[in-house]
């Protein structure tokens, strides 16, 4: 095998076997393959592309570059995995309602990636939750309570961390062929019986238009599939937050008041759509909607707190956090609100922009190495559609700073529009696949 072979093959269009695709994902994770080489690998698939075949090939590569765990249950190994969002809080109530319907869910999971937040650092907002865990930790975890929730470790898809690195600084990132792989190789190394994939789109995502969004969804599935893991998409939308609040400690309540009762809304509803699926594809269910109902009653009965009470204890977490669950949250130093500067109806949200207000106010991180603020960000969203008076607060900015708020009281305004009337709202759910 010779790493310029493969790139030469990829420059004339052509789709390397599936042997010189496991031989370049071993170079990749041993470091016989230069960044040189990698960078030109990733430049040519993302200029050529791969193909299904191709496309499914260098995911097992990816994937078998490293550990691939394996599950001794009484009960079907179940994942799910989002796109990117705002607002996006799904698996911290999913998982542990998953876990009460009869699924085993070790969720590995990502921390925050430009302007959208990720589940690692929101969990990590709870004082002495640890997501970095042991692979026999991660099964004792799962058998005890039925879920967990933590960060890949450094044995699992190491091709994709290296690939991933060098997207990031080669302009190849947008590569609908290296996402699947990247995606697709660390869920698969957890072996799941069956996914789900929640795939945004919208303003808050980085799917910005339906056709982008639904060629990611098959591009997933197919792949998925292929492997041998049933996998279904759902596209759901994210052209506002999908909770009324952004930033990780505030995500955290928004959480525990949807798990003890308080609320429901689009983040119960997206749960139940996604549960329902992954459900009926794990042979748990015979029919989304059944699954669906099995996933809300969870959720409304108190079980699925606590289940997420036993996660979140199993993991370091206060073993009375969900009975008590305000009094262990940072809260920020300074809290502004945002006025509306005249009345009108919410008519559109630039989620990618209130997004990136948090990671200013520190809940997000610019450069790699920064340290997350996990007390600020926004909360008491208004929603599209929703009719507002002159002053009445848009959102509520909780910041370490009154300088920093001031800066994003300004961002927040200019990212909510007011018209006279409210507009056609979008589906909540757009579309499913697979």
């Amino acid at each position: 095998m010779d790493a310029r072979a493969i790139i030469a093959k990829l420059r004339q269009h052509q789709v390397p076997q599936v042997d010189e695709l496991r031989w370049f994902a071993q170079g990749l994770s041993d470091g016989s393959v230069s960044d040189a080489q990698a960078g030109a690998f990733a430049m040519a698939v993302c200029m050529g592309g791969l193909g299904a075949a191709g496309r499914a090939g260098l995911t097992l590569a990816m994937r078998d570059s490293g550990e691939v765990l394996n599950w001794n249950l009484p009960g079907p190994v179940v994942d799910k995995h989002s796109t990117g969002g705002v607002g996006d809080c799904v698996s911290l109530v999913l998982a542990p309602a998953l876990a009460e319907c009869g699924a085993y869910v070790p969720m590995i999971s990502g921390r925050g990636l430009g302007h959208t937040g990720g589940t690692l650092d929101k969990l990590e907002a709870i004082p002495g939750v640890t997501t970095a865990v042991s692979r026999d930790r991660l099964a004792s975890i799962v058998a005890d309570s039925g879920c967990a929730i933590v960060g890949a470790t450094a044995q699992v898809a190491p091709a994709d961390k290296r690939l991933y690195a060098i997207r990031d600084v080669t302009a190849t990132v947008e590569s609908l062929d290296l996402i699947t792989a990247s995606i697709l190789s660390k869920k698969l190394a957890a072996s799941p019986n069956a996914l789900v994939l929640d795939v945004k789109l919208g303003s808050g995502a980085f799917m910005k238009s339906p056709n982008e969004a639904r060629a990611l969804a098959h591009a997933l599935c197919e792949t998925a599939n292929a492997a041998g893991c049933k996998t279904s998409a759902v596209i759901s939308d994210m052209n506002q937050p999908l909770v009324p609040a952004l930033g990780n400690a505030l995500e955290i309540a928004e959480v525990m008041k949807v798990l003890t009762g308080a609320t429901e809304g689009p983040l119960m509803r997206v749960c139940a759509v996604l549960g329902g699926v992954v459900l009926t594809d794990a042979g748990l269910c015979t029919d989304p909607q059944i699954g669906a109902d099995r996933v809300i009653a969870a959720i409304r009965d108190g079980r699925a707190l606590d289940r997420f009470g036993r996660m979140i204890a199993a993991q370091g977490g206060p073993l009375g956090f969900v009975r008590d669950w305000e009094r262990f949250l940072p809260e920020s130093n300074v809290i502004l609100e945002v006025p509306a500067p005249t009345k009108g109806h919410v008519t559109e949200m630039d989620g990618e922009a209130l997004g990136l207000a948090v990671v200013g106010l520190g809940g997000g991180r610019q450069v790699e190495g920064d340290t997350i603020d996990p007390s600020v960000g926004l909360s008491g969203l208004v929603r599209l559609g929703q009719r507002v008076d002159q002053g009445q607060p848009l959102a509520v900015i909780h910041a370490g700073r009154e300088d920093v708020a001031r800066r994003a009281e300004a961002t927040v305004r200019a990212a909510i529009t007011l018209g006279a009337k409210p507009g056609t709202l979008p589906d909540l759910i757009h579309e499913r696949i697979g």
